[in-house]
């Protein structure tokens, strides 16, 4: 057994999951004897799954639990493969998706990640919108909504509004608001000890308390978002009841209008433990992963539905008054590189809008964004030069397959698709362009990566994207830093801001 991983474990921990498990105890810290797996899961959204497992260029075994999830081995580096960058897949530890997997969303809803960098979950509800509806992405930390917003975009998702706000604050804008929200609450991080010993070492149990308080909040900030008939997933990667179903026990009496539902199951799934909350029996439903019977490490699911009926729609976006000559530079590139739909849809000029000569695609829902803090409201399109329209690479990531004429497509393991990825020129084959010159779609295996112009046979990556464009409502710096807490794919903080 791994010494090293079981000495970090603290006692106060050890002595509660004995407590907790009984005879499952040993083979839980047997666990610890086994190396944490890898997973990936694919955007279904760009590429089906039989595809992908044809072009794929490293081995993979499909998660059993998550219909568009695979393992894959330790020693690969999938980040540096160009189907990573074309993003057809995210990275994720495979228990840390099924929550995202076992909230149902629909096409055309809108959806809320409450605490959602660095992406996780917000890519799967996102992919699942398949661009229709609304995906409100939050994160308390400027720095991680960033990351999150690059996440988001490279899965090319247009619908997207990227808040960094506190959640207290966006219940004023959003009230019942919203057909689906997740909310994967900061928290004690037990269920990834064998992932980030690091958490091990930082644990106490008074962490735990503190952390309860903060999620009750969030709780409740969720519930008064939710609309009538809507469902809520809530989530941690802890096996502390006071965090679990000792929560869910104490928001069925706080909002006695929410209540438990039963998720898709597997044989795996340990169900919630009603004595670790207030005795009822619905706790059953919630799940419990164990990583003793899971290939994954710890956590936990609760899916909630409040009950009545939903209201009509919050309707489409206004109609955009886009001056004649940007339309008329944005209409010139659209049929230089063939424009056919984008992201399964015909374009909509009435959802293009400019700020200081950056274009963007709104979201064709009309919300109440007033006042609120945000990264990105919709779709990066590109900038306004002199006398015509250049593109930005989320544009790009936003096609799908054979969305646009102007391609020039190569095989996964073609050694140019390394070299442009580092922003140097291409030399390219007459026969691999639609066209002799002009702008066209550099892909990876037909499945989109970013713009090149074509001149004389070489293609240079043209790369007019800061980061981050300016587009935020107000800027606010974190003040003062409350608590560290692990996300399920990663050490998260929160903070408080001014």
């Amino acid at each position: 057994m791994d010494s090293d991983r079981l000495s970090a474990l603290p006692q106060a921990f050890l002595h509660r999951m004995e407590d907790m498990l009984g005879d499952d105890f040993e083979p839980f810290l047997a666990a610890y004897e086994q190396p944490r797996t890898y997973g990936l899961r694919v955007n279904t959204a760009k590429i089906s799954c039989e595809e992908f497992e044809q072009i794929v260029p490293f081995e993979v075994k499909k998660i059993p639990w998550v219909s568009n999830g695979y393992f894959y081995n330790e020693d690969v580096r999938p980040s540096r493969c160009a189907l990573y960058q074309a993003g057809l897949y995210y990275l994720q530890e495979p228990s840390a998706m099924t929550p995202a997997s076992r909230i149902p969303v629909e096409p055309g809803e809108y959806v809320l990640d409450m605490c959602a960098a660095p992406g996780g979950k917000a890519t799967a509800v996102g992919s699942a919108l398949k661009g229709e509806g609304l995906l409100v992405a939050n994160d308390i930390s400027t720095t991680r909504a960033r990351a999150l917003l690059r996440n988001l975009e490279l899965f090319g998702i247009p619908n997207l509004f990227v808040a960094n706000e506190k959640p207290e604050k966006m219940v004023k804008n959003f009230p019942e608001f919203f057909h689906k929200i997740i909310l994967d609450a900061p928290c004690s991080g037990e269920g990834m000890f064998r992932k980030e010993e690091a958490l091990a070492r930082d644990w106490t149990p008074e962490k735990s308390e503190e952390l309860s308080r903060i999620q009750k909040q969030l709780c409740l900030n969720a519930a008064d978002m939710l609309q009538p008939g809507g469902q809520m997933l809530y989530s941690t990667c802890t096996f502390a009841p006071c965090e679990d179903e000792q929560i869910i026990s104490w928001l069925l009496k706080e909002r006695p209008e929410l209540s438990l539902i039963s998720m898709e199951d597997y044989e795996g799934f340990s169900t919630g433990n009603p004595e670790w909350g207030d005795g009822n029996p619905q706790l059953k439903k919630c799940v419990r992963i164990f990583p003793h019977k899971m290939q994954g490490e710890g956590h936990f699911l609760a899916l909630l539905q409040k009950e009545g009926t939903a209201g009509p729609s919050a309707g489409t976006s206004k109609t955009s008054r886009l001056a004649a000559d940007v339309r008329k530079y944005m209409e010139e590139f659209f049929r230089e590189i063939g424009l056919k739909t984008l992201d399964g849809q015909e374009f909509d000029w009435n959802r293009v809008e400019v700020r200081a000569d950056k274009v963007y695609y709104l979201p064709s829902v009309s919300c109440n964004f007033r006042g609120l803090t945000f990264i990105r409201n919709g779709l990066y399109l590109g900038d306004l030069k002199k006398n015509r329209f250049e593109p930005a690479q989320p544009l790009a990531l936003a096609f799908r397959k054979n969305e646009a004429e102007a391609v020039i497509s190569l095989s996964v393991d073609d050694p140019r698709l390394e070299r442009y990825l580092k922003g140097e020129t291409l030399t390219i084959e007459p026969e691999e362009a639609a066209h002799p010159k002009g702008w066209h779609l550099l892909c990876v295996e037909g499945y989109p990566l970013g713009f090149g112009k074509l001149v004389n046979g070489t293609l240079k990556k043209v790369e007019s994207i800061r980061k981050f464009p300016s587009g935020c409502s107000r800027s606010r710096q974190p003040q003062t830093l409350l608590i560290w807490m692990p996300g399920t794919e990663g050490i998260r903080h929160f903070s408080i801001t001014s």
